[in-house]
């Protein structure tokens, strides 16, 4: 039996990129003092979700995977000993930006970048303005805590990525996330749950929480926080976050229950992609 030490943080924006970073990595101090291997903070950790509006001055917020920000988050994973996966905004280069969370392993070394592929387009969700269709595939990368991906946001709504992440062997898939209050109420509820049993690994699902008036006025949205961790059965991993505060979530993730799961429900076994037609067509 392999239990995990797993922590997930939800919080709104401050108001500036340094004090969000610096409750980062006070969450990740707290984690790492309960005990923790591993911590995922939500989508686009050290800014405001600027997606409420379509304006190039928060270009000014991307930086490179292996930029200042992840080597301050390297430097503190080394110190704590504790798997990071930094949800971040990337600059490939001037112009071409992406959506990606970066993963750091417990010695500070970096496993690597999932790049977000489905970008939304809607009211308050102005995604295509900033981030280019990820273009990385769906990595899994070996850690000291397992085999890790990740999956951001908008990204969940498509279980063709969720089993990509499965087939390269994701023990444990990081899922951050900007959401709010909406039609993807029920679809919180479900789709984490959905996925993790389909595939029979753990989720762990960062949101957003409260409401980002001070940098969007009326424009602003609530996001709804409840955070959650799922097993490979469909089942919660305790309570969900609050749906108002901000939160720091730890649980023990069994990773026992994988084998169990699969070897209760056959789906890698019984599936035919010989047969899927439609799923793979452009």
């Amino acid at each position: 039996m392999t239990i995990v030490r797993a922590a997930i943080s939800q919080t709104t924006w401050t108001g500036d990129k340094a004090s969000m970073l610096d409750k980062h990595e006070g969450f990740a101090r707290d984690a790492a003092a309960q005990g923790a291997q591993v911590i995922c903070f939500q989508e686009l950790f050290y800014g405001p979700y600027f997606g409420i509006t379509q304006d190039a001055t928060y270009y000014a917020y991307a930086e490179p995977a292996e930029g200042p920000i992840v080597q301050r988050f390297a430097a503190l994973a080394k110190e704590l000993g504790i798997v990071s996966v930094l949800p971040i905004y990337e600059e490939a280069m001037t112009g071409v930006y992406y959506n990606s969370a970066v993963v750091v392993d417990a010695d500070g070394s970096i496993r690597g970048t999932y790049r977000k592929h489905h970008i939304p387009h809607v009211d308050r969700f102005w995604e295509k303005f900033y981030f280019r269709p990820g273009n990385l595939g769906y990595p899994v990368f070996e850690t000291a805590v397992g085999r890790i991906g990740a999956y951001i946001c908008y990204d969940r709504h498509f279980p063709e990525g969720w089993r990509e992440l499965g087939l390269n062997g994701a023990e444990i898939v990081f899922n951050p996330n900007a959401t709010k209050p909406g039609l993807s109420n029920r679809l919180w509820e479900i789709e984490q749950p959905a996925a993790a049993a389909a595939n029979g690994y753990f989720v762990a699902a960062p949101n957003r929480v409260g409401r980002e008036d001070n940098e969007y006025g009326d424009l602003a949205v609530d996001f709804y926080g409840k955070s959650q961790f799922v097993d490979p059965r469909g089942n919660l991993v305790g309570d969900y976050g609050s749906a108002t505060d901000e939160e720091l979530l730890v649980r023990d993730l069994d990773l026992g229950l994988i084998k169990e799961a699969r070897d209760s429900w056959q789906f890698y076994r019984d599936r035919r992609p010989d047969s899927y037609v439609a799923t793979t067509a452009p």
